[in-house]
């Protein structure tokens, strides 16, 4: 059935929650987790200060990638799940969806919080990965109290 899971995570309690449910689900099917981080930096044109930081920027973000995909992978160890890290740099939604395609991925876990009202109106990344993905999708929802 899924041989290959993806989860986009960026460290956050909905990424942690979605990330567990991913586990759970590898562990009872012999899967493998793909942890994934995706870096989105604003594009060009760029305020001088932040132009004159990118490099710094670029190297907070990768450290922290590197920290939130070890810690994905470290607790499906303890679940006796195999796991692979991936870092990715562009619009988050999209490198998803390629990442997806390219490793075969057969369905893309992702954890949600309640966005209220406009939030669910302009729509976050997981909306946008349901949309566009060819690959199935599964969403964790957080609860308005956690």
């Amino acid at each position: 059935m899924y041989d290959r899971i993806l989860v986009p995570t960026d460290g956050s309690a909905p990424a942690k929650k979605g990330a567990n449910h991913a586990i759970e689900l590898a562990a009872a099917l012999g899967a493998t987790i793909h942890a994934l981080y995706v870096v989105d930096l604003p594009g060009a044109p760029r305020a001088l200060a932040l132009r004159d930081d990118e490099e710094e920027m670029r190297e907070r973000y990768r450290e922290h990638g590197e920290e939130t995909t070890r810690e994905v992978c470290d607790i499906a160890a303890d679940a006796g799940v195999e796991c692979v890290t991936a870092m990715k740099s562009g619009s988050i939604h999209e490198e998803i969806t390629d990442y997806a395609e390219d490793e075969g991925i057969d369905v893309i876990v992702m954890g949600t919080a309640y966005r209220g009202q406009i939030g669910a109106f302009l729509g976050g990344e997981a909306e946008k990965v349901v949309r566009t993905s060819t690959v199935p999708v599964t969403t964790v929802r957080m609860r308005g109290n956690e």
